[in-house]
Formats: C-alpha cells, sequence, structure tokens
C-alpha cells in the first residue's frame, strides 16, 4: 500500500531536492510521462467524461477528411505499396479509425497501408487496441522505430503535448526559468514555485535570433523536443516518399 508520500508531487520534491530545480521541459515530462504517476500513463483524459476533447472526438468528419487527405496524397506519390501510416500520440485511435472507414474506399490504398502508433502510454495503447479491433497495427514508443520507407504520417495536437522550456527577459538578459520547491510549503506537502537559473548562459543559447530583443519582463517558450521530432520527419522525408 502507497503512503502519504507516495505521489507525483513526492517524487518531483525527490528529485528537486538531489538534483536541484528543473528545467520546465523536465518537469512536464516527469507529470506527464512519469512511468508510474504521469498524467498520460495512468489515465484516459479525453472526452466527456475526461479533462479535453480533441477534434477526431467530437465529429467523425475530422478523421475522415485526414483519411482522404492520406489517400490524395498516397495517389500523388505514384501509390506506393507497400507503405507506412503513421499517428503520432493517436489518443483513443478515433482519428485512425475514421481515416480508414474513409480510405476504404479505395481498396489499393487499405492494402498498402501498414499501421503504425507511436504511443508510450500502455492505458491509452489498450484503449487504441479496443477502437482498431481487427485492423492490424504495430505499435512503438518513438518515431525512430517505424520502419523505414513510404511513409504518411498523421499528428493531432502531438506537438502541443510535447515538454517547452522557457526563458524570462530581465535587465541582466535572458534567464532560464526553472522549478524550484516553495521554502514555505511543509514537507510532506511540497509546491512548488518559478526561479530563475543563477547565470542565464544556458536560457540565452534558447532565445532565436529575431526575439533576442524583446522587452524586459517577455517570456519565450522553445520546445526542443518538437524540434527534435519535426528534424527527424524532415530526414525521413528527404530520405523516403511521404
Amino acid at each position: 500500500m502507497s503512503d502519504a508520500t507516495d505521489s507525483l508531487a513526492h517524487h518531483l520534491a525527490r528529485r528537486i531536492l538531489m538534483d536541484g530545480p528543473l528545467s520546465v521541459a523536465a518537469f512536464m515530462a516527469e507529470a506527464l510521462g512519469h512511468p508510474r504517476f504521469g498524467y498520460y500513463m495512468r489515465q484516459d483524459p479525453f472526452g466527456v467524461s475526461g479533462d479535453f476533447t480533441t477534434a477526431p472526438e467530437i465529429s467523425q468528419m475530422f478523421g475522415e477528411l485526414a483519411g482522404l487527405w492520406c489517400v490524395d496524397t498516397w495517389a500523388r506519390l505514384g501509390g506506393p505499396a507497400p507503405f507506412h501510416l503513421v499517428e503520432l500520440g493517436p489518443g483513443r485511435g478515433t482519428l485512425m479509425q475514421d481515416a480508414l472507414r474513409a480510405a476504404a474506399l479505395v481498396p489499393a490504398f487499405r492494402e498498402a497501408a501498414r499501421v503504425h502508433l507511436v504511443e508510450t502510454s500502455p492505458t491509452l495503447r489498450a484503449r487504441q487496441r479496443e477502437t482498431l479491433a481487427g485492423v492490424p497495427v504495430l505499435w512503438h514508443d518513438r518515431l525512430e522505430d517505424v520502419p523505414e520507407g513510404p511513409t504518411l504520417i498523421l499528428a493531432n495536437e502531438f506537438f502541443d503535448a510535447l515538454p517547452i522550456r522557457q526563458v524570462q527577459k530581465t535587465g541582466h538578459g535572458w534567464f532560464e526559468r526553472l522549478v524550484d520547491l516553495d521554502p514555505a510549503a511543509p514537507a510532506d506537502e511540497p509546491r512548488f514555485r518559478f526561479v530563475l537559473e543563477a547565470f542565464g548562459s544556458a536560457g540565452a543559447r534558447l532565445i532565436p535570433p529575431q526575439l533576442r530583443d524583446a522587452p524586459e519582463g517577455s517570456v519565450v517558450e522553445v520546445s526542443p523536443a518538437s524540434q527534435a521530432v519535426a528534424r527527424l520527419i524532415g530526414g525521413r522525408l528527404a530520405a523516403h516518399p511521404g
């Protein structure tokens, strides 16, 4: 049985005590993806009974239009067979279900498609299995694990959920915002607060050149994780049709 200190907040507090203040990206990564406590790892947050609703859960037309776009794009590529149909962050599998239903209008597309879902959450993988029952699907933790070859990629609200880093402009330059423990909180009820890095060198390197002259007090968000995935996608599309 878990005790009162067995929670995400206490896990984060212990990590800060050991390693010092965390970047916003590191804090987000733990809060969302920790194997035991992570938000996406332990629940299905979508739909009316969840915390938010995405477009595929509102209307099947969204996924159907995405599916027809895939068919059109596949045809323009010369109809490669086989090819990889990949979705990043597929939620409940609703978008892929609707896309495949619309794409069934072109049997050759469905026969050529090899469906891959990039999903780290065991809870959501189980839900996707239910939604896509009868469809051969391969699951992956990372896009890097999808085999090379002609590829179509869907990513609805995937980049929105990737961790970001924050950098703040002060009178002394740019400093990265970090998450630290609030010293006023009791040890058994940890709270967190923003602080700025001590010297500013790391944060300054994150600022795009066109934003370096922003006014004091400005906060810039950058997502190295998003940039890494975008580079990976770009590399795949440069090497293979997609």
